[in-house]
């Protein structure tokens, strides 16, 4: 069996975080090898990504080409689309209000994936083993790993970006707390007839979150969070009639609409580890996190554990898995991780209580959002980047004063 000694970092999983990661930390300097298959070329979700992350991709020269194929959000709307006897106004987050062109861009992960993909491969200080890890010792002072093709690799850190099933977090006996919802996903684009505006719309339901999101042109993705019987039957639907149950969701706020080829179900859980680094070996993406789509947290909570990662790492060149540089990956990720994942689940476990207590709550914290332009401010900073809204009213307060 061949054996490598890499003197720097390993990275488990070749999903959008892993090749991120891959490209952050050899452009920090780091010699890197990659472990995990090609790329996949058939997802065809999209992934909606705030500026911050996309200043980032920006930063490792991925941005430009993937712009012409994404849909900036300009707009950001809920809809209560219950029909609950408490129900909850419209809710309208405009990007001008708080002085930016957009939130972000709503990008198809086929269009990331290609752009990420050709530059982990340009990257010569990435050596990308095409296998998957097949067994971990982490025993001693280096990540020690044994890939499918027998390949044995050791590095100073291991970063776990195999997903949320995690083979490299079990090995590194992270506890993890684990909730499946009775909730799937059926994923899709579709065309419409009338313009989107670069407006995204998520309607709660009583199942869950209907979400679309622009995509060039007169087109949209959707994200429809049903009961996973129901997923299966609506995916089972001819084109016509499947696309006549999406315009009524809408509530023809697009027109007619026509489904595109491809449907693909997820099936919703939550996955919370006790820890986001230990035994040489730190989480990023789903093997740190995982909570509905609701709000497009997912894959932007994914890029702040990589900037995070890098900078740590990078502080601690002599050993970036010791033991001191793993802890304080974990301080920092701590409040970001749990404060998302906590926000998400206690919002969608309230689209799901037939509680009239948990629709007031709801209906209320909607309506003050509507109601109050600066909090509403606040919120949609918090939303892109952690920390901003906070840092914006305190800037504000020390201009009120100096007047």
């Amino acid at each position: 069996m061949d054996r490598q000694v890499e003197n720097g970092i390993l990275i488990a999983g070749t999903g959008p975080v892993g090749l991120i990661a891959a490209l952050g930390l050899a452009r920090s300097g780091f010699a890197v090898t990659l472990a995990g298959p090609e790329v996949r070329s058939d997802d065809r979700r999209t992934t909606a990504l705030m500026t911050p992350a996309l200043k980032y991709l920006n930063s490792l020269h991925v941005l430009a080409t993937i712009e012409s194929d994404a849909a900036p959000l300009s707009v950001m709307r809920i809809v209560d689309g219950t029909s609950r006897l408490i129900r909850s106004p419209v809710v309208t987050f405009r990007a001008a209000e708080i002085g930016e062109r957009h939130f972000g861009l709503n990008i198809p992960n086929r269009i990331l994936n290609a752009a990420l993909e050709q530059a982990v491969r340009a990257e010569p200080l990435i050596d990308w083993k095409k296998s998957l890890v097949s067994r971990w010792n982490l025993a001693g002072s280096e990540a020690a790993a044994e890939l499918a093709d027998g390949t044995r690799l050791s590095a100073a850190l291991a970063v776990a970006a195999d997903g949320r099933a995690s083979p490299a977090r079990e090995a590194a006996g992270i506890r993890t707390t684990m909730h499946d919802y009775p909730q799937a996903a059926l994923v899709l684009n579709f065309g419409h007839s009338r313009g989107h505006g670069f407006t995204s719309t998520e309607f709660h339901t009583e199942t869950g979150p209907f979400t679309q999101v622009p995509l060039p042109g007169d087109r949209s993705s959707l994200v429809w969070v049903v009961r996973p019987e129901t997923a299966d039957e609506l995916a089972a639907l001819d084109d016509a009639t499947l696309s006549m149950r999406v315009e009524e969701k809408m509530q023809s706020m697009l027109g007619r609409v026509t489904v595109e080829p491809g449907r693909q179900i997820y099936p919703l859980s939550a996955t919370l580890p006790a820890r986001f680094a230990q035994n040489r070996v730190a989480l990023i993406g789903e093997a740190a996190h995982v909570f509905p789509p609701i709000g497009a947290q997912g894959l932007n909570l994914g890029v702040r554990d990589v900037i995070d990662l890098v900078e740590t790492a990078a502080a601690n060149r002599a050993d970036p898995g010791s033991g001191a540089t793993l802890a304080a990956y974990d301080r920092k990720r701590r409040p970001d991780i749990l404060a998302r994942t906590g926000a998400v689940n206690l919002l969608n476990m309230s689209l799901l209580s037939n509680m009239l207590p948990a629709q007031m709550a709801r209906s209320a914290g909607l309506g003050f959002l509507r109601g109050f332009a600066p909090v509403r401010a606040f919120f949609m900073r918090e939303g892109m980047q952690p920390g901003s809204g906070l840092a914006s009213a305190l800037a504000g307060l020390r201009e009120q004063i100096r007047r």
